[in-house]
C-alpha cells in the first residue's frame, strides 16, 4: 500500500517540468527579472575526485540548485585524475571538477590534447604540504621558534639540510604530488625551489619530472597519500583537504605550510567541459554555472556560517567520505599543524568571496609559467603566446552572462562580481619568496625566478642549454 501511495507522488522533477510547462503556456506569470533557460540536454553527468573543494558540486545537487535550472544531474567520484580527464574528453562525462592544469595542459598538447575550457573556478587557497614525522624532526632544529610553536609561514630552507643528508647518504627524498599539471605539483616546487631545492625538470624524452631534482616529485592519487607516507614509500607530500589533516589525526605527518603562505589567494580547481559541449549545449552551460555561482555563495555567505552543513554533505560516502571531524579542521577557518597546534586560518578553503568563481586569465598565464618553468613546455614562448591560450581556456564572458542572470533574478549582488575585469588580475608579490607576478608580462616573471628555465634555455638530455 506505502509502495502504491509513494507511486502517486509526483517527484521533484516530475513537479518542475509541470511547472516550466505551465510557464511556456502562461508567459505573464513569469517574473518580469528571470530568464528562463531552455536548456539544450538536461540530464548530466559530473566527475569528480574526493576531495573538500569538490563541495560548489555537492552543495548545488543537495540544495537543488541544478534542478533550479532544469537539470538533473549524477555526481560521481572518479578513481584519479587522469581518469577523470579521459572521460570528459570522451564525452562518458558531462563535465568535472578538474585540477586548473588539465584544461590548460590539455588545450596546448602536453600529455593528453583536446580543447577543454572553463566558465568557472571553483575555490582558491585548500592545499597543504606535509611531511613524515620523522622528516619533521629533522625539521625542526632549522625552524625558529616562538612561545615553544615554530614561527610560520615554515621555508622549504628548513628542509634543505635534510635532503641534503638523504643525498649525501644516496638516498632518494621522494615526495608525492597528485598529477603532473595539478597545482600541487606547481606549489610543492615552488615551495622548494624558493628554499634552493631543485624539484627536477621534464624533457620531451623524460616525463618523470626528475631531471637534476634534489627531491624527486611522484604522483599518488589524494586519498591513497597518508597510507603511502605511513608506509616509507614517501616522506612527504601536497594534496588538497581532508588528507593533510588526515595525517594530523593519524598521527603518521605534520603538515608544514599551507598553500595560501605559498601564494596568497592562490586558485585551486575549476569546471571542465570540453569546448564542444560548451557550443554544442550553450544554455545548459549557462545554467550550471548559474547553479555553482550559487553554490559558491551559499558556501561563503555570512562569514562561512553554513559550513558545518556542508562539512555534513561532504562527509558522505557518496561525496568525500572521510570523518567530518576531520573535513571541518579546515573547512571552518583554523588549520591543525603539528598535533594540538591548531591555528586560526579564515581564508583556506574560500569558495566566493575575493571574486573566487571568476576565471581569470592571468590564473591560466600563472599556470602556463610554471609548465614553461619545469620544461613541460620544452622550448621558450613569446607573451602574446601566453595570453592567447589562457583566453582559449578560460571564459570570462560565460561567467558573467551567467552572473548577469542571477543579479537580474534577484538572486546575487551586483557587487559580487567583477564587471570591469579584463580577465587579468593586479600584480602582486604574494608568494613565499616574493617575487612579483604580472600575468601579462610572463616572460619577466620567470627571468626573476632563481631555479627553473627561462629566455631560450631547453632540456637535453640531463643538462640545461641555452639562453
Amino acid at each position: 500500500m506505502t509502495k502504491r501511495i509513494a507511486s502517486l507522488i509526483p517527484n521533484r522533477r516530475t513537479l518542475l517540468l509541470a511547472g516550466a510547462a505551465f510557464l511556456a503556456l502562461h508567459p505573464a506569470s513569469i517574473d518580469a527579472r528571470a530568464e528562463i533557460l531552455a536548456v539544450e540536454k538536461d540530464e548530466l553527468k559530473f566527475g569528480f575526485i574526493k576531495l573538500t573543494d569538490m563541495a560548489p558540486l555537492a552543495v548545488a545537487k543537495e540544495l537543488g540548485y541544478f534542478e533550479d535550472e532544469g537539470l538533473y544531474v549524477t555526481l560521481e567520484p572518479q578513481a584519479n585524475w587522469k581518469v577523470l580527464l579521459d572521460r570528459v574528453i570522451t564525452g562518458e562525462l558531462d563535465g568535472a571538477h578538474m585540477l586548473a592544469g588539465q584544461p590548460i595542459a590539455a588545450t596546448i598538447g602536453f600529455g593528453t590534447k583536446a580543447d577543454l575550457v572553463t566558465p568557472f573556478s571553483m575555490d582558491l587557497n585548500g592545499n597543504g604540504i606535509t611531511v613524515s614525522n620523522a622528516v619533521w624532526e629533522m625539521m625542526k632544529p632549522n625552524i625558529p621558534m616562538e612561545g615553544g610553536k615554530p614561527v610560520h609561514p615554515i621555508k622549504a630552507d628548513a628542509l634543505k639540510p635534510v635532503v641534503e643528508k638523504f643525498k649525501a647518504e644516496g638516498k632518494p627524498f621522494n615526495m608525492g604530488m597528485v598529477f603532473p599539471v595539478s597545482t600541487h605539483n606547481y606549489e610543492l616546487r615552488y615551495w622548494l625551489a624558493s628554499g634552493g631545492i631543485h624539484p627536477g625538470y621534464y624533457s620531451p624524452t623524460d616525463v618523470s619530472g626528475q631531471i637534476k631534482a634534489d627531491a624527486l616529485l611522484s604522483v599518488t592519487p589524494p586519498p591513497q597519500m597518508p597510507a603511502t607516507l605511513e608506509a616509507g614509500t614517501i616522506l612527504g607530500y601536497s594534496v588538497g583537504e581532508p588528507w593533510n589533516q588526515a595525517a594530523v589525526f593519524k598521527g603518521i605527518g605534520v603538515p608544514v605550510i599551507t598553500d595560501y603562505e605559498i601564494w596568497k589567494n592562490n586558485p585551486e580547481k575549476v569546471f571542465g567541459l570540453t569546448k564542444e559541449f560548451t557550443e554544442t549545449y550553450p544554455n545548459t552551460t549557462l545554467a550550471l554555472t548559474k547553479a555553482l555561482i550559487r553554490a559558491a555563495m551559499w558556501l561563503d555567505e555570512n562569514d562561512n556560517a553554513n559550513r558545518l552543513e556542508a562539512v555534513k554533505m561532504l562527509a558522505k560516502p557518496e561525496y568525500v567520505g572521510a570523518d567530518e571531524a576531520v573535513i571541518a579542521n579546515s573547512m571552518t577557518g583554523t588549520f591543525e599543524y603539528e598535533k594540538g597546534d591548531k591555528r586560526e586560518v579564515p581564508d583556506f578553503n574560500v569558495f566566493f568571496r575575493h571574486f573566487a568563481t571568476y576565471p581569470y586569465q592571468s590564473d591560466a598565464v600563472w599556470y602556463l609559467t610554471q609548465m614553461r618553468r619545469w620544461g613541460q613546455i620544452p622550448e621558450g614562448r613569446e607573451d602574446a603566446w601566453y595570453a592567447e591560450m589562457a583566453a582559449k581556456v578560460y571564459k570570462p564572458d560565460i561567467y558573467l552572462k551567467a552572473a548577469e542572470m542571477l543579479v537580474d533574478e534577484g538572486k546575487a549582488a551586483k557587487a559580487d562580481f567583477p564587471w570591469d575585469s579584463d580577465g587579468y588580475r593586479a600584480p602582486t608579490a604574494d608568494f613565499i619568496d616574493g617575487v612579483t607576478y604580472d600575468g601579462r608580462k610572463p616572460n619577466a616573471y620567470l627571468d626573476n625566478l632563481t631555479i627553473g628555465l627561462k629566455g631560450k634555455q631547453i632540456v637535453e638530455g640531463s643538462e640545461v642549454v641555452g639562453g
